[in-house]
């Protein structure tokens, strides 16, 4: 991926590689929200304090964009800004770019698909620097944009922008990351259709019959809507524990065997 210059984008060398550090101006660009939002964001407790650089600046890194990611998502999904702090209230403050990543592509599969179409620059500006017609080429063959037949302007996926502007940077062959993709739809879809089934045999069923009575329908609606946030976080949960499990026996366990 070509960007600017390390000291333009903000970036600091720390123990665990190239950490992104960014004034507040670059974290709002790199989002796609304003400077005001960021800051009100943090008064409400949905951010956590920047950083203190040089000068007194304040820095914000991986895990800041990935909140305000997670944050967009819940937006899109219709909660309101109290359910979404009762939502990001769960969440451990530490929390890593790379958990908080898995927590927003879960919700996203709650969030009906649609498209926006955006322009180059504006592309740009959400990665933080000029992308090569390689990242483009990427991008597209993750789906998380269409070329139109205009060649400065993309058919977006706002699901899936995030990770794939975050998949550029990561040294993986493209198939593995496709591949990787794949397993996890895979794996995802079949979670869903049972869950969808569950759902459907053991708390649709009984409403069935009372279809007919509008405040039956209506606590239906209410507790479908309670219920994607709890099957979410329970999916985030067995999902860590499944891989650190897995990670733990293929390279601890079998490392000592």
């Amino acid at each position: 991926m070509t960007t600017q210059a390390e000291g333009q984008l903000g970036r600091e060398r720390t123990s665990g590689g190239y950490e992104p550090s960014l004034t507040v101006d670059e974290l709002a660009a790199r989002a796609g929200v304003t400077v005001r939002t960021v800051r009100f964001y943090s008064t409400r407790g949905l951010l956590p304090p920047p950083s203190i650089g040089p000068r007194r600046v304040g820095r914000y890194g991986a895990a800041h964009l990935s909140r305000l990611a997670l944050i967009e998502e819940l937006q899109h999904h219709g909660l309101t800004l109290a359910a979404i702090e009762r939502y990001m209230e769960q969440l451990p403050a530490d929390m890593t770019a790379h958990d908080l990543a898995i927590h927003r592509a879960l919700v996203a599969s709650w969030i009906p698909e649609g498209a926006t179409e955006m322009s180059r620059e504006q592309l740009a500006r959400r990665a933080g620097g000029t992308l090569s017609e390689s990242d483009v080429d990427r991008l597209a063959a993750m789906s998380v944009l269409e070329r139109t037949e205009d060649p400065d302007t993309f058919r977006i996926d706002p699901g899936l922008l995030h990770l794939g502007l975050r998949l550029l940077d990561v040294p993986i062959a493209q198939d593995t990351i496709l591949a990787a993709r794949d397993v996890m739809l895979e794996h995802s879809r079949q979670a869903a259709k049972e869950l969808t089934r569950l759902f459907q045999d053991e708390v649709w069923g009984p409403y069935r019959e009372r279809e007919s009575d509008p405040e039956a329908v209506e606590a239906m609606k209410a507790l479908s809507a309670d219920m994607q946030p709890m099957v979410v976080q329970a999916l985030v949960t067995a999902f860590q524990r499944s891989l650190k499990d897995e990670l733990r026996r293929r390279y601890v366990d079998g490392a000592e065997a």
